[in-house]
């Protein structure tokens, strides 16, 4: 392998966010009800402004999960796959991430959304190796708990330096793609930190440190 290639999942390999997504899905399939998604814009507020606690966060997006069986909530999964994901999926990034595979390179996804909503959006991109915040499932149900931390902020940093590390790659070499500040940890220790459809926050930090700008969308 000829180096390490992360890539974030919501608004850069898609365009949107597929957490927020899934609970507007639900909200249509009645599982949860404008309450929900009223709590659910207040902490995509906080999320905008680098305020989210990511914890409480977890603690209410797991809710649906713990209330509804495996079986629904995959039936759930596959429609919300079908009619909201695949019309997001870009273009442009399928095929930067095809040319990284060609160069020899490993392409991994590294996401705060949980690992029951984005494994089968990364296997859309025929990724195996997805790090992301991981929903412990106890007989087959939801416990609310999080395995390990979340991939968050300075938790995705150390989530993706121990993939790395395990895996004999090192972060200095490595090249990661992502729209938000949050991702700040992790671009900071990368050899190639590349900005993608940027919010206003890391596009002014990517221009004082001479990262490379660019949009998935044209």
């Amino acid at each position: 392998m000829n180096g390490l290639v992360i890539f974030d999942l919501d608004n850069t390999i898609i365009a949107g966010d597929s957490d927020k997504n899934w609970g507007m899905f639900l909200a249509e399939e009645n599982i949860v009800d404008k309450h929900y998604l009223l709590q659910s814009e207040e902490f995509y507020k906080k999320y905008s402004t680098g305020d989210l606690d990511i914890y409480s966060f977890i603690k209410f997006c797991s809710q649906p999960l713990i209330k509804n069986s495996m079986d629904k909530l995959l039936d759930l999964r596959k429609k919300f796959i079908e009619t909201k994901i695949k019309p997001m999926i870009l273009d442009k990034p399928k095929q930067i991430i095809t040319n990284h595979i060609k160069n020899d390179e490993k392409v991994i996804i590294a996401t705060a959304t949980n690992n029951f909503v984005t494994r089968p959006i990364a296997d859309l991109f025929q990724i195996d190796d997805l790090i992301s915040t991981e929903l412990e499932i106890k007989n087959n149900k939801f416990t609310g708990n999080v395995i390990d931390i979340p991939c968050f902020k300075e938790g995705k940093l150390e989530k993706v330096k121990k993939w790395a590390n395990k895996n004999d790659f090192k972060l200095s070499d490595a090249t990661f793609y992502s729209d938000s500040f949050n991702d700040l940890p992790l671009f900071n220790e990368v050899k190639n930190a590349v900005v993608v459809d940027g919010d206003s926050k890391i596009l002014s930090i990517a221009n004082k440190n001479a990262w490379q700008c660019m949009s998935f969308r044209e």
